[in-house]
């Protein structure tokens, strides 16, 4: 396992099979005797090849990933049944997606929280944006541009109002109910906070960075892919954000056309 391999990196890998998420994602989860024989690999391997640090580093990483499949397998299924009775209803397949997308939820409600840590309060970070190697970023990402890293992890705050609208929609709310709309308003804001007003913050931190020492010591590719990628990535994030806010203002403007009209005497039409 390559030095400052990430708890993600982990739960997507799988080996022979090429990448899939292994706790449950998509319905895809592997048999028990493999998972057994797989972690005692990694253990055994990691306590033979690995350096004392890379060694927590896979621990947490296995117990993150016994931890996400617990909470897929057993806690989700039986939160769910309680929490929304239309969970029983729903096919296995749903299921299979409902339980998916709960362990998403909290999966990147857990990555934004570290994220947040790590931009206010890790010095390494932001001393260093480039190069700064503290250990919650090999933890939470990459001893590369940590400080760029974890800024875009922070966009997985929008990824649970996501979820809720797939929630919803599999439980039958209409578009135009009041639990539906509050949620698409809730994501147009969180989606348009971690994702567009960012954008000023960040490039003038790419900005202060560029042509310095430690921006030469990145090679010429690794430059160009965080460059390019960071510059395509945001003009999705533009495009994305006008197609929710249009979404939103359509279904507001839809939902008070729908009111009926109150008169003067206060009957209605």
């Amino acid at each position: 396992m390559a030095e400052g391999m990430s708890v993600k990196h982990l739960l997507y890998f799988s080996p022979g099979t090429g990448s899939f998420p292994l706790f449950g994602f998509n319905g895809t989860f592997m048999s028990s005797l493999q998972v057994f024989f797989f972690l005692l690999f990694l253990l055994q391997w990691g306590r033979v090849a690995m350096d004392p640090f890379s060694q927590l580093i896979l621990l947490i990483s296995v117990v993150s990933f016994c931890t996400f499949q617990w909470l897929f397998h057993s806690v989700s299924p039986w939160a769910s049944s309680r929490i929304s009775p239309g969970f029983l209803k729903l096919s296995h397949k749903q299921k299979i997606e409902w339980n998916s997308r709960t362990v998403s939820t909290l999966h990147a409600l857990l990555v934004g929280l570290f994220c947040l840590y790590i931009l206010f309060f890790d010095e390494a970070v932001n001393q260093d944006p480039v190069w700064g190697d503290p250990t919650l970023v090999k933890i939470n990402g990459q001893g590369m541009l940590p400080y760029f890293a974890n800024f875009r992890l922070l966009a997985e705050f929008s990824t649970p109002c996501v979820n809720q609208r797939w929630f919803f929609e599999v439980l039958g709310y209409p578009k135009a109910s009041k639990p539906n709309m509050t949620n698409g308003v809730l994501m147009a804001v969180v989606f348009f906070l971690v994702r567009i007003a960012v954008m000023p913050v960040y490039y003038s931190r790419m900005c202060s960075v560029y042509g310095t020492e430690a921006f030469y010591k990145v090679s010429f590719g690794g430059r160009s892919a965080w460059i390019f990628s960071s510059i395509c990535l945001d003009i999705m994030n533009v495009m994305w954000m006008h197609k929710i806010a249009r979404g939103c203002y359509k279904v507001l403007r839809s939902r008070r056309k729908s009111k009926p009209e109150i008169q003067e005497n206060g009957k209605t039409d």
